[in-house]
């Protein structure tokens, strides 16, 4: 009987986990004006959606998040009156692609 619990709840667990949208990790940036609040609701949305905020930028408004592709299209929704501006998070390099 125990086992029979057990798989069941590992099935469930897989199934689970088979069906969470895939993360992208991205810079969401505003313009210096935006209110605080707008930014925060941002973050909130992400974190319930099941992402992750990974970086707050200080010389910019803006933070670097990895979410689910889904809730990143409402941000940018809701920030159209701000200019939200959300851009694949990416190494550069200053003088070409480093070896």
């Amino acid at each position: 009987m125990k086992l029979c619990i057990l798989s069941s709840l590992a099935f469930l667990a897989a199934s689970v986990l088979a069906q969470t949208a895939p993360q992208k990790a991205v810079m969401v940036t505003y313009k210096q004006d935006t209110p605080n609040s707008v930014l925060e609701q941002a973050k909130a949305a992400i974190e319930q959606a099941g992402g992750l905020v990974t970086h707050e930028f200080k010389l910019i408004k803006g933070f670097a998040a990895s979410a689910p592709a889904e809730i990143l299209e409402s941000v940018q929704a809701w920030g159209t009156e701000h200019e939200a501006r959300i851009e694949e998070d990416q190494t550069v390099y200053a003088l070409g692609e480093s070896s």
